[in-house]
């Protein structure tokens, strides 16, 4: 697994785990879900653009082993 990876999946988690706390705890500043929201968007971001980066690298591999 890349690094890049783990860390995009690290923050979707962290996010996600801030989220949870933020919606089962009582008296939880509201911004504790901003920034668990927040962290979760990052991650995705950063997931969606390495897997738009590196979408077509099964097809030159593919290619390399034909010719």
């Amino acid at each position: 697994m890349n690094n890049s990876q783990v860390i995009n999946t690290t923050l979707i988690v962290i996010g996600g785990a801030l989220l949870l706390y933020s919606i089962s705890a009582e008296d939880v500043s509201p911004y504790f879900k901003i920034i668990g929201l927040v962290i979760i968007m990052l991650g995705l971001y950063r997931a969606t653009n390495y897997w738009v980066a590196t979408k077509d690298d099964h097809q030159d591999e593919n290619e390399n082993e034909v010719k």
